[in-house]
């Protein structure tokens, strides 16, 4: 299989066509998931929840991060490798570029930061050093107690255009990719049509143009309640690399999300 670069996914938007991406953790799945065909691989501070046991991704650390980037690093997949800046990583100028040599050195090709419109100085920043980025939008964990819990975001019209402004704002400002995360669908279109970068999705409809699950749940293991936007794909799969197959398949054949798996306005 081809080396996964950003260009892959640059290509993907360009065309319209889709492109898949799960969480790993560790050399053995992420070997199973480049196997399968997974474009790009996510090592998320959602480890703080689904690895940590913890009860929200606050507590996971830089150290934490890099670590486990570096268990996926070594499975020398071709996918993308994109690694979360945890919680207040990058709250000052030496912590952005402490945190971003962290990750990167730890075999990240794409750092994921959280926000909004308030992300285009840091963008910048890391755009000036050959760092690139992902712009996470919606409901953005690291915002939870903000936020008073995990909450759909961007359904009233106004925090719609909040979500679409923010979006325009982080891909003018030079961001390499946006993921948004439980929104409804036609906030997504709107982002699709107004910006210029892959854009994946988790709870966000159909219309981004990549979509990306927490391998835990798409293989049946969710701790606690499963959220509406999940899909478990090991009922019809022989092993967890079929099951891998399969949602890179139905990500690609637009199958996957569903109505079932959207939020409403």
């Amino acid at each position: 299989m081809a080396l996964i670069t950003l260009n892959t996914l640059k290509k993907h938007r360009a065309e319209n066509t889709r492109f898949s991406m799960v969480t790993a953790y560790d050399k053995c799945f992420a070997s199973l998931a480049s196997k399968a065909g997974i474009d790009a691989l996510l090592v998320g501070d959602s480890l703080g929840m689904v690895i940590q046991g913890r009860s929200s991704t606050l507590p996971v650390t830089v150290d934490d991060v890099s670590y486990h980037t570096r268990c996926v690093a070594s499975a020398s997949s071709n996918c993308l490798i994109i690694s979360d800046v945890p919680f207040l990583a990058s709250a000052t100028i030496q912590d952005a570029v402490n945190t971003a040599r962290a990750l990167v050195q730890a075999g990240a090709n794409v750092i994921k930061i959280e926000g909004g419109s308030n992300l285009t100085k840091l963008i910048k920043l890391y755009r000036d050093q050959g760092v690139a980025t992902c712009c996470h939008l919606g409901l953005t964990p690291q915002f939870v107690n903000q936020f008073g819990g995990y909450r759909v975001q961007g359904r009233t019209s106004e925090a719609a255009k909040h979500l679409i402004d923010a979006a325009v704002a982080i891909d003018q400002a030079g961001t390499d990719m946006i993921l948004l995360e439980c929104i409804p669908n036609h906030v997504t279109e709107e982002i699709m049509r107004v910006t210029t970068v892959p854009v994946v999705g988790i709870g966000a409809g159909p219309s981004a143009n990549g979509q990306v699950l927490v391998m835990h749940d798409l293989i049946g293991i969710t701790c606690g309640k499963t959220p509406r936007f999940v899909k478990n794909f090991m009922p019809q799969a022989s092993s967890i690399q079929e099951a891998f197959e399969l949602f890179d398949r139905a990500v690609k054949d637009g199958s996957f999300p569903a109505s079932e798996h959207c939020f409403e306005e």
